[in-house]
């Protein structure tokens, strides 16, 4: 169940979102992305919805990579105090807000290092899988007596892990050359993000060296060492920690930019819209945004993830309304790129994500739907109290 997810996400969920996504950043490569489209579709109302429900989102999201990167520094120190956990996620925290600080320059560049050096162990776990085969990995083809809740937890997850296609539009307006940029680094990033999920996991089960109901959060390296030895198990750790690492590192770069462009929009205090006078970024969001994150990362993995998702549906759910509703109303508008297939291809690209999306949240358990209603309600409650604030000064 869990290959049958990984191949058919990125095809109607991912591919989708990406294609819209596009679009939208070919015709109008603004900064804060979505929320300048939303603004454009809807008004100011449902752009700080959008934005609002986004950054509140990041809190969930973001909080996800310091947790993982304490899983697997695990490996390393398994009698790790809370102490020392928390020593190690404000360290990691702090270090990575410093260098998004710095600007998007030395923060991309750092994320496409960060991100290479975490495959090539995953390359290696996939060639040493392969070459060990035992078993066939689509038996069996799911548990049994398995819950709908277990299905929506394994749903979000891989949602999860091909989501976030719209974030790097929060950044258009620092971009060399957007309007292209944009699409051929989504179209190229999403084949190689399936094949690297797909290919080890696969190779891994294939080899039998680890029963596939003894996969935990953070058991990877476990998984590694069993099928090519302590080398490759240490190697799969550190490029376990370098990926949450550039991970982090690129959603605080693009979340921190919702706060600052709502700001700049009077939705959100003043404050949050101060520009660093050296580097030229928006640090008062970015180290906001961090401190918020590292509050939340004394949740766990699992405790993140379904909420997490229910909370990105209700702003992507606005985001592709508001890619149908310009095609609609604004035919005429310059679009470098469209998605193909005329109307018919608009509208694919939405009912597809918005199945997943239904999908995700009807499954979700209660105490993450009450979750998630409660971050709803507070997007209306935030515009009425800070708009109002906006429009006094």
């Amino acid at each position: 169940m869990t290959l049958i997810l990984l191949l058919l996400t990125p095809l109607l969920w991912s591919l989708p979102v990406a294609l819209a996504m596009s679009e939208l950043a070919g015709a109008m490569p603004e900064e804060g992305g979505y929320v300048a489209w939303t603004r454009r579709a809807f008004g100011r109302f449902w752009a700080f919805q959008v934005g609002w429900w986004s950054w509140i989102d990041s809190f969930v999201d973001v909080a996800v990579y310091p947790a993982l990167f304490v899983e697997y520094v695990r490996f390393w120190h398994p009698d790790m105090t809370r102490a020392e956990r928390w020593l190690l996620v404000l360290g990691f925290i702090a270090v990575l807000t410093a260098l998004n600080v710095l600007g998007v320059r030395p923060t991309g560049h750092s994320a496409v290092a960060l991100a290479v050096l975490a495959l090539l162990p995953v390359a290696a776990l996939t060639v040493a899988g392969f070459g060990a085969v035992r078993v066939a990995p689509w038996v069996p083809l799911a548990p049994e007596g398995q819950a709908l809740e277990t299905l929506g937890l394994g749903l979000a997850l891989v949602m999860w892990n091909f989501s976030g296609w719209d974030m790097p539009a929060t950044v258009l307006g620092e971009t060399r050359a957007p309007e292209r940029s944009f699409r051929l680094a989504a179209l190229f990033t999403l084949p190689v993000l399936t094949a690297f999920y797909v290919l080890p996991i696969g190779a891994a089960l294939a080899s039998g060296a680890v029963e596939w109901s003894a996969w935990t959060t953070g058991a990877l390296p476990v998984v590694a060492r069993a099928v090519g030895g302590e080398w490759l198990a240490h190697a799969v750790t550190m490029g376990a920690v370098l990926s949450t690492a550039g991970l982090f590192l690129s959603l605080l770069l693009t979340n921190s930019r919702l706060p600052y462009v709502l700001a700049l929009d009077r939705a959100m205090p003043a404050w949050l819209g101060r520009v660093h006078p050296r580097f030229g970024t928006p640090w008062a969001a970015v180290v906001v945004s961090a401190a918020v994150y590292a509050a939340f990362a004394a949740f766990s993995f699992k405790e993140l993830i379904v909420l997490d998702m229910w909370l990105y549906s209700l702003s992507l759910f606005i985001e592709l309304a508001a890619f149908l509703w310009l095609r609609a109303t604004a035919p005429d508008m310059p679009r470098p790129w469209r998605v193909p297939g005329g109307s018919t291809g608009a509208i694919l690209v939405v009912v597809f994500p918005t199945l997943f999306m239904l999908g995700a949240i009807a499954t979700a358990g209660l105490r993450d739907t009450i979750a998630g209603l409660v971050g709803a309600l507070s997007g209306p409650v935030a515009w009425a109290v800070l708009s109002r604030r906006g429009r006094g000064r």
